[in-house]
């Protein structure tokens, strides 16, 4: 274990959360990437080793990124020079009658069951969201009719450049399509938890809707094949799975990424992909796209890492 190591399992008083040259295929559902220098579980560690933990990372000049459930995002195949914080399991929440506080780790999954067994409704649309909780808040995720915004009540962050924490409510979140602040002015926050409204409903009709729309998922979208889900962002007026199979390309591959041959708004790792098999495809259909329609794509997911020349 070499310096960095050494002090951030020293602040975090647990030699166990720490990797080094951790492959980030392990923990993406895109199942590719290079390594990462440091990788670091944060067990629900509390906010100020979380201080002490950036405030190290910069006062070394280490890049650091958050992840949550590693599902909307691609590491590049060099991996990460410096520090990835996951937060898988920085999932505390505590269950009230008018609302829910919940940690940003915990996955809108598990979220969705909790919220199923309170009889809540109102988060039926993020049954079956791989993400988590901070990822949904940063994207505004959403689907079936729903999106974050809808049961936000307000986030709490930590500015890392002041290291001071905020909430901001949620109509100053600037909610917008597959957008949220935290891809504008607080790009570098770290979401620390929310409160979500939570609406007593009927159980058996909350149950009902949750497995129609999971019944919707896994008939419609490639859930068998690791991806980011859905690739590119919804343009105006546009049904973009639809031009791209219009054009083509349900099935193009380039090693072993693929335009899915169920959806094809999702490019999937159909077995032995590079993170460079996949951006070269992304790349392509966006390209194509281009030229025979005259629409700019844009993509959902983010990219971490450097890039092969």
């Amino acid at each position: 274990m070499d310096d960095v190591a050494q002090k951030l399992s020293e602040i975090l008083e647990d030699k166990e959360s720490i990797s080094l040259n951790e492959p980030m295929s392990m923990h993406t559902t895109f199942k590719v990437g290079g390594p990462a220098d440091y990788f670091v579980d944060l067990n629900n560690t509390n906010i100020e080793k979380i201080k002490e933990l950036i405030s190290f990372a910069k006062e070394k000049n280490i890049p650091y990124v958050f992840i949550g459930n590693g599902s909307n995002v691609l590491f590049t195949d060099k991996g990460f020079r410096g520090i990835v914080f996951m937060l898988r399991k920085f999932d505390d929440y505590k269950v009230y009658e008018d609302h829910v506080n919940a940690s940003s780790g915990i996955t809108l999954v598990k979220l969705s069951k909790l919220y199923l067994e309170n009889s809540f409704t109102g988060l039926e649309f993020a049954c079956g969201i791989p993400g988590t909780l901070g990822g949904g808040i940063y994207m505004n995720a959403g689907a079936y009719g729903g999106e974050m915004k809808d049961i936000i009540i307000d986030v709490k962050y930590l500015d890392t450049d002041t290291m001071e924490i905020h909430t901001l409510k949620n109509e100053e979140l600037e909610f917008s399509y597959r957008k949220s602040i935290f891809q504008g002015n607080l790009e570098r926050a770290f979401i620390l938890e929310a409160n979500l409204k939570a609406i007593k409903g009927n159980k058996t009709e909350i149950e009902e809707k949750m497995i129609a729309n999971m019944d919707s998922r896994n008939s419609k979208q490639p859930v068998n094949l690791p991806s980011a889900g859905s690739t590119f962002r919804r343009e105006e007026g546009i049904v973009v799975a639809k031009l791209i199979d219009e054009a083509g390309l349900k099935g193009y591959s380039i090693g072993g990424a693929q335009v899915s041959t169920l959806h094809a708004g999702f490019i999937v790792n159909k077995g032995g992909a590079t993170a460079q098999d996949i951006l070269e495809l992304i790349s392509y259909v966006k390209k194509v796209i281009k030229e025979k329609y005259n629409v700019e794509l844009h993509e959902e997911v983010k990219l971490i890492g450097e890039r092969s020349v």
